[in-house]
């Protein structure tokens, strides 16, 4: 199993969850993780522009453009969501479980010095 490095010891992470609330991959970027933010980021957008049951149905029907059918709000049902939050709420289980390893391996080094 690859080692993760702690690459952000003197960052705290309780910003990195309130950024991956908002947008997926933002946590990851904030700590140091550009890669893997990029990643879920460009999960997040891709969940949000075509599988969204709505957006995949707007986009294919002629009449309303493509951003208009998305940002129709008066209708949203569960499906409209369902896939773009599963990724922000996955997103938000890394950076938590990120947080975890990289402070068991902190709290080993230090200890390993002793």
């Amino acid at each position: 199993m690859p080692q993760i490095q702690n690459q952000s010891s003197k960052r705290p992470y309780w910003p990195a969850y309130l950024l991956s609330v908002f947008i997926a991959g933002l946590g990851h970027w904030y700590l140091g993780y550009w890669k893997r933010g990029a990643s879920w980021f460009g999960l997040y957008v891709l969940a949000l522009a075509f599988l969204s049951a709505r957006t995949v149905s707007g986009a294919f029907e002629p009449g309303e453009p493509f951003v208009v059918t998305a940002l129709q709000f008066d209708a949203v049902t569960y499906a409209d969501v369902a896939v773009p939050l599963a990724v922000l709420l996955v997103c938000l289980l890394d950076v938590y479980l990120l947080g975890l390893v990289t402070a068991r391996s902190s709290e080993e080094s230090t200890t390993s010095n002793l």
